[in-house]
């Protein structure tokens, strides 16, 4: 109980839409943690906060989007080439490539809204040469969208998951751990 406290007093704090958004870059490049976890605490804390944390995770998210986008198109020369011909063709790399460019939206769209790996289909979009703009326009509207909804929700019901949090926090704390090591597994296999 004491934790959750500690969390919550520390998501009121004004530097934490800076965490936030830092965080969300960070999610966009490297990080397997949902950009929902670190929106959840401040608007739970103060609902007044809702829309500064939401806008953070926005801007951060596409922000870190654009910078795996090009380290994809920027690591294509020196490690993308060893592994198209060492793991498959030029050919079947032309092959992708082209239903890349030919469903990208979609791909784009799916990653936006759903817990798959943004970040990796950001770099692929680099790694191939997708036009950046139609992936940041993309990004922009259906992660925008996203995130508003979570922080809509968010603070509509501030009071129930305020009381949830106080009460479960250290079984929620344990499941999403859980769910991320499975996530993290799941893509390990595939």
């Amino acid at each position: 109980m004491k934790c959750a406290e500690c969390i919550l007093s520390q998501a009121e704090k004004p530097y934490y839409t800076a965490i936030v958004f830092l965080m969300t870059v960070c999610e966009s490049i490297f990080l397997f943690i949902p950009p929902e976890v670190f929106m959840t605490p401040a608007i739970i804390a103060n609902r007044r906060r809702a829309v500064p944390i939401t806008v953070a995770a926005i801007l951060g998210s596409i922000i870190g989007g654009a910078i795996s986008y090009m380290i994809g198109l920027w690591l294509f020369d020196s490690i993308g080439v060893w592994l198209i011909e060492h793991f498959a063709s030029m050919e079947k790399f032309y092959l992708a490539q082209q239903m890349f460019i030919k469903h990208g939206v979609f791909l784009i769209f799916l990653t936006a809204i759903t817990p798959i790996p943004y970040k990796l289909m950001c770099m692929t979009a680099g790694f191939i040469g997708f036009p950046f703009w139609v992936l940041i326009g993309v990004s922009a509207i259906f992660r925008t969208a996203r995130f508003i909804i979570v922080g809509y929700l968010l603070w509509r019901f501030q009071g129930l998951a305020n009381r949830i949090i106080r009460k479960y926090f250290w079984q929620l704390t344990i499941a999403a751990i859980v769910a991320a090591i499975l996530g993290i597994g799941l893509m390990c296999l595939i």
